[in-house]
């Protein structure tokens, strides 16, 4: 097992919704879209963002697109518009949760393309 930030077997998209955000998350193989679905689960992306959602998080699974989406309930403090937060968006929650550091087994990142090294 390796200790490593979500960015080396996924990528991720996000949004506002309301008073809360998504964040979809994109498995860069089969191995380690099977190991996210085992692992990653509503309740250590609520621990993650304890500190900006104070509402519940919500999981959907896309096996078909190797995508787990979350939904954060109220992680902007009301919405863009209403917020007193500073930039309260949603935009930036999927940078958040790449950060988050699993510890991944070796087979899953050995199958897994590392983008650090993948040719454009």
């Amino acid at each position: 097992m390796t200790v490593v930030a979500l960015h080396r077997i996924a990528q991720a998209r996000s949004g506002d919704k309301g008073e809360g955000s998504n964040v979809g998350l994109i498995a860069r193989s089969e191995a380690a879209y099977q190991f996210l679905k085992e692992h990653l689960t509503a309740e250590v992306v609520q621990k993650h963002f304890a500190a900006i959602n104070h509402g519940g998080v919500e999981r959907f699974v896309a096996d078909n697109m190797r995508v787990l989406n979350f939904l954060l309930e109220d992680s902007l403090g009301g919405g863009g518009s209403a917020s007193l937060i500073t930039d309260a968006q949603g935009k930036t929650h999927g940078l958040a949760l790449l950060r988050l550091r699993m510890d991944v087994p070796d087979q899953v990142l050995d199958a897994t393309p590392d983008p650090a090294t993948a040719s454009v």
